[in-house]
């Protein structure tokens, strides 16, 4: 008993003399407000601890702030996805647009409801194709193979993977 009051009333004393030494250090402002405020309230964990056991009761501090398992928010990580992958077509399309070729669509099929995206596949649907007077290459097939220079560069996925719907 004389034990674990002498343990409990050190305890005291080191949390104060380790909050009077932060006060020190600390420079005046916001967050020296908010440091005390915490040192506070581990002051008060402190005293009272040993009640519990004084009124012979376990007492679990861990649970006191809800449960420590992490939780995935499937909505944030949805719109997270959805953004990557807005802002993944968006740069394709136009990087093809600054090729020369116009009236091109990428869209990117893939599965943004995973923690990680993972891309299946580029459709490009090319049949509204207008091949402009500043791109490099007139001809159909070497369009293609920019066009695939660009997804596959973009989005980092195979040359199979990317389809062209003519």
């Amino acid at each position: 008993m004389f034990a674990s009051l002498s343990a409990w009333i050190m305890s005291i004393a080191g949390i104060i003399c380790l909050s009077v030494l932060i006060e020190l250090v600390l420079p005046n402002g916001q967050m020296s407000k908010y440091i005390k405020g915490i040192f506070s309230f581990i002051i008060i964990l402190v005293i009272i601890s040993p009640i519990p056991k004084l009124l012979h009761k376990d007492f679990d501090f861990s649970n006191m702030f809800g449960s420590s398992e992490i939780k995935v928010q499937e909505d944030y990580l949805y719109q997270l996805n959805l953004n990557k992958v807005s802002a993944m077509q968006k740069s394709i399309n136009e990087q093809i647009e600054e090729c020369g070729y116009q009236n091109v669509t990428a869209r990117i099929d893939s599965d943004i409801f995973a923690s990680t995206i993972e891309i299946k596949a580029v459709y490009v649907d090319i049949s509204l194709l207008i091949i402009s007077e500043n791109a490099v290459h007139k001809d159909i097939i070497e369009a293609k193979k920019d066009m695939l220079k660009i997804v596959t560069t973009v989005v980092q996925i195979q040359n199979e993977r990317v389809v062209f719907n003519e």
